[in-house]
C-alpha cells in the first residue's frame, strides 16, 4: 500500500505534521500535493504548532525520539533557511533527588547521544548548589524550586518561535508547486464503492467535495471530532488543552532575563521560556490537561473537541482557574519576581493525545486511500524539520519495520496504557466542570498563599 509520486495527494490541516509531510513530499519529487486548513488565517490561530513557542529539546527517555530531535536540530540550526526561528537557550531539566524515571533515562540517552550536558545534584553539597544557581544571571533572582533538586543542563536545546517555523514550511511548500488551501473545513471521507469503500477525496462543510487518490489525515486536535466514524481514531485520539499564559516584560526586564535557560521541571510539568524578541515569557504545564465534550447532537459518540478562539471567541482563551493558579505558584518556585507580575494573556494548547504517547503514522486498516499522521502527543513540533521524512517514508513504504509497527494506527495499546513516563497517568479533567477564569485571576496574588489550589 504505497502511493505513486504523479497521483494526487490530500492532506488534511497544514500544523506540523500536515506541512511538514507536504514538504517532503515535494521534495521526493511528488507532484500533485494539496494541503487543505479549516482556518482562513494560516498559521491557524488556535492551533497548537501555532502557540508563541515550543521547548526543542533531545532529552527524550525513548531513545528514537531523542536521537531524531537531534536530526531536527541540525536542521533547525541551518539559518539560511529557518533565519532566528531555533534560539539554543539550553533546555534545564530538573528532576527529584534520587531519580525520575523519565529524566534519568533522558540524561543517560542525552550523554549516549553525546549531547553537551552539565550535571547539577543541589542537595549533596554547596558547590552542586551554587553551580547550578550560576546557570543564571546573577541579577536574576531564582527560587525554591532549585532547592533539593537533581538536575541537568542539556546546551544542545532550547527553543523555537512555533508559529514562524510553519510559515516557513508553508513558504517552501508553494515555492515547490504544492497547494496550501485556507478555509475548508472538512466533514467527511468520498469512498468509492467500485473499490470496495476506498478512501476517494473528501467532503468539504460547505457540501463540497475533492477528489484524491490518497487523503492524509493531519487534522491535529480536531481529529477525532471530524472523523467520527473511523473507530481507530476516534478510541485512540484524544484532545486535551494544556494551560499556557504570558507574561509581558519592559525591555530592562527582558534584558535581565535574556540569557536563561528553558526550565522543564518533570516533577510538576511546569516549564518556562526565555522572553521572546517582543520581551513576552510564556509559561505552561505538561501535565493531563483538561478534556471537552460539547452538547452533542445525533447519534455520534461524545468526544473531545477544541474550545478554542475560533470556536468561542476571546471566551474560548479562558482557562482553569485553578490551572492559572498552579502556574503562578510553580513560577514563584522559579523566578519569584515574575510571579508577582500579572499574566498578560491565557490559552489551552489543545494536544492530540495516543493512548501511549506515541505518533500515529500510517496507512488506516484496510483503506489503500487514506493515511494518518497525527497525535502529536505534546512532543511533535520540536521535530516539524524532519517529522515529514517519517510519514514520506511510511506512505512510501520505506519506514523500518520496527518503527511502522511503533507508529501503527492499529496497535495494540501497551501495558503502560493512557501512561507517559514525563507527564504520568493522562487522565485529563473535565473542561466543564472547571470554574474559567477571569481577568482578577490573572493578577499577582493569586496562588501565593493556596499552594495553587
Amino acid at each position: 500500500m504505497t502511493a505513486g509520486r504523479n497521483e494526487s495527494v490530500l492532506i488534511v490541516g497544514a500544523g506540523c505534521f500536515g506541512i511538514s509531510t507536504a514538504y517532503h513530499l515535494l521534495q521526493r519529487g511528488f507532484t500533485n500535493v494539496t494541503v487543505l486548513d479549516r482556518s482562513e488565517q494560516l498559521p491557524a490561530p488556535d492551533a497548537a504548532s501555532t502557540d508563541l513557542n515550543k521547548i526543542v529539546r533531545t532529552s527524550y527517555s525513548d531513545i528514537f525520539y531523542a536521537q531524531l530531535a537531534r536530526d531536527a536540530i541540525q536542521e533547525w540550526k541551518k539559518t539560511d533557511e529557518w533565519g532566528d526561528t531555533y534560539r539554543e537557550s539550553g533546555v534545564l531539566v530538573l528532576g527529584p533527588q534520587g531519580g525520575h524515571p523519565y529524566a534519568s533515562k533522558a540524561y543517560e540517552n542525552d550523554v549516549a547521544l553525546r549531547a553537551r550536558t552539565v550535571r547539577f545534584d543541589s542537595a549533596k553539597d554547596r558547590d552542586g548548589s551554587a553551580a547550578l544557581r550560576a546557570v543564571f544571571p546573577d541579577d536574576v533572582e531564582t527560587g525554591s524550586s532549585f532547592e533539593g533538586a537533581a538536575a541537568y543542563l542539556n546546551l544542545d536545546s532550547g527553543w523555537a518561535s512555533a508559529a514562524r517555523g510553519v510559515e516557513v514550511l508553508m513558504a517552501r511548500v508553494t515555492a515547490l508547486g504544492g497547494k496550501v488551501v485556507r478555509g475548508k473545513g472538512v466533514a467527511g471521507l468520498l469512498r468509492d464503492p467500485e473499490e470496495g469503500g476506498r478512501t476517494s477525496g473528501v467532503i468539504l462543510a460547505d457540501g463540497s467535495s475533492i477528489v484524491a487518490r490518497l487523503v492524509v489525515i493531519a487534522s491535529g486536535s480536531w481529529t477525532a471530532s471530524t472523523f467520527r466514524d473511523l473507530d481507530h481514531l476516534v478510541e485512540k485520539c484524544i484532545s486535551t488543552g494544556q494551560t499556557t499564559a504570558t507574561i509581558q516584560l519592559t525591555q530592562e526586564e527582558a534584558a535581565r532575563y535574556r540569557n536563561v535557560p528553558v526550565v522543564l521541571d518533570f516533577r510538576t510539568g511546569f516549564y518556562v521560556f526565555p522572553p521572546t524578541d517582543d520581551n513576552i515569557i510564556k509559561v505552561g504545564c505538561h501535565d493531563s490537561g483538561v478534556a471537552h465534550h460539547p452538547p452533542e447532537n445525533g447519534t455520534y459518540r461524545p468526544v473531545s473537541t477544541p474550545r478554542t478562539v475560533s470556536s468561542h471567541g476571546d471566551d474560548g482563551l479562558r482557562v482553569p482557574r485553578s490551572s492559572i493558579r498552579s502556574l503562578r505558584s510553580s513560577l514563584r518556585g522559579v523566578y519569584p519576581e515574575l510571579a508577582e507580575k500579572p499574566f498578560a494573556a491565557t490559552r489551552l494548547c489543545w494536544y492530540t493525545e495516543s493512548p501511549d504517547s506515541d505518533w500515529m503514522i500510517g496507512f488506516y486498516p484496510s483503506d489503500p486511500g487514506l493515511f494518518v499522521a497525527t497525535a502529536g502527543s505534546g512532543h511533535a513540533y520540536k521535530f516539524l524539520p524532519v517529522i515529514g521524512l517519517i510519514v514520506s517514508d511510511a506512505l512510501e513504504g520505506r519506514l523500518d519495520p520496527a518503527i511502522a509497527r511503533k507508529f501503527a494506527v492499529d496497535r495494540k495499546p501497551s501495558t503502560l496504557d493512557r501512561f507517559d513516563l514525563s507527564r504520568g497517568f493522562l487522565k485529563p479533567g473535565n473542561l466543564g466542570n472547571e470554574p474559567l477564569c477571569t481577568p482578577e485571576d490573572l493578577l499577582p496574588g493569586i496562588g501565593k498563599n493556596d499552594g495553587g489550589a
